[in-house]
């Protein structure tokens, strides 16, 4: 029997990165945004778990596209909540 990948994890944003979001204008960095994004949804342990934080927060850095996000995901890493962004 084949196997199923479980597909993407489904990105959602706290209200401070909600706005830190809204609040970049700049396309290069919207694009490089989004890139960190979708290589997040495709695999949500790529970033580095923040040692004593609770509920277990993982921060993704690029230092090509110059992007960090601080994030968590949920038990079954089936979603992942952005809390901060910086582009």
């Amino acid at each position: 029997m084949a196997q199923h990948s479980r597909g993407r994890a489904r990105i959602f944003f706290s209200d401070a990165a909600a706005k830190q979001i809204e609040a970049i204008t700049n396309e290069a960095e919207i694009h490089a945004l989004d890139r960190a994004l979708t290589a997040l949804s495709v695999a949500p342990d790529l970033g580095s778990p923040i040692p004593r934080s609770q509920p277990e927060l993982r921060e993704y850095a690029d230092d090509v596209d110059d992007v960090r996000v601080i994030y968590f995901l949920t038990a079954l890493r089936t979603v992942v909540i952005v809390a901060y962004v910086e582009a």
